[in-house]
């Protein structure tokens, strides 16, 4: 409640926890105040190397459950109920800095395209595809959507992103259709099987979309347009992001578009797009070939 964390985040944190709670059993730790600096450190390499009811994490797996034991020392000792904080040195892995995987423009097109529009599902497919590309959202933050979100004369959307922070961003006139199709030809018939829920994307049963669910429909659309690779939802955001400074928009207007935080977090984009830079010129400039 303090830190206005996503209940996914939560529900991480606990698990990354529970976990550490046994680890910290198994070493023969009883109390908090018994835990020292090498039992935190151990805990993070049976993470990375794994056992046999635990695959082993990624960096950024490990990382995130190390945060989440900081967190609980550094709370500890807060409340007075330790004296020393045995996590406080010890350091989440260092990540790869990797670039955000983006599509082109015609294969997007081709996702965007893939569902049935002739079905209510195929309707509904179709919206929450546009509104990932046109919004740059969450995919958490799209299927959480309720209708009164939504403002159809203005053309933009409330979205309830990381920490409780809510922005509103503009829907785009292709997703503006998508939604309005399925506002009155598929909702309604899929709300009819359900008991009046308030969310803006529905499932077979009238009830809110959920975000495996979600996973499925764009997985689904992509087998259909062909595209190859592994695609999630995430993907969609960061060709929003990639195609719009292609485009020559502001990293400070992206930023605020993505809802980041920090600028830093956005300028990974632009690297992106420096690439794409040096691919044209090599190609257009007649000094550039060798």
């Amino acid at each position: 409640m303090e830190r206005g964390l996503a209940a996914n985040t939560l529900s991480s944190y606990r698990r990354d926890l529970l976990r550490y709670v046994v680890h910290l059993g198994a070493s023969g730790r009883a109390r908090l105040g018994e835990v020292v600096e090498a039992d935190v450190a151990d805990f993070l390499a049976a993470l990375r190397i794994g056992d046999q009811a635990h695959r082993p994490l990624t960096a950024a797996s490990a990382g995130r459950a190390v945060v989440a034991v900081r967190g609980l020392h550094r709370f500890a000792v807060r409340e007075g109920w330790t004296v020393l904080d045995p996590a406080r040195e010890v350091r989440p892995p260092t990540l790869a800095r990797r670039l955000p995987k983006a599509i082109g423009v015609d294969q997007v097109e081709a996702l965007l395209n893939a569902p049935d529009a002739s079905t209510p599902l195929g309707l509904r497919d179709r919206a929450l595809l546009e509104l990932l590309y046109g919004t740059g959202a969450r995919i958490s933050e799209v299927v959480g959507l309720d209708v009164d979100d939504l403002d159809g004369t203005s053309g933009m959307v409330r979205l309830d992103g990381k920490g409780g922070k809510q922005r509103i961003v503009p829907v785009g006139s292709y997703a503006g259709r998508a939604l309005d199709a399925y506002l009155v030809r598929a909702r309604p018939s899929l709300s009819a099987s359900g008991t009046g829920c308030a969310a803006l994307l529905l499932n077979a049963r009238g009830g809110r979309l959920s975000r495996q669910s979600a996973w499925t429909v764009l997985r689904r659309a992509a087998g259909i347009a062909g595209l190859a690779g592994d695609l999630s939802p995430h993907t969609l955001r960061h060709c929003f992001a990639t195609h719009l400074l292609d485009g020559g928009a502001d990293v400070r207007v992206v930023q605020e578009l993505l809802g980041h935080a920090s600028v830093t977090t956005t300028q990974v984009y632009t690297l992106v797009t420096v690439d794409r830079l040096r691919e044209v010129y090599a190609t257009a400039h007649p000094r550039a070939r060798h």
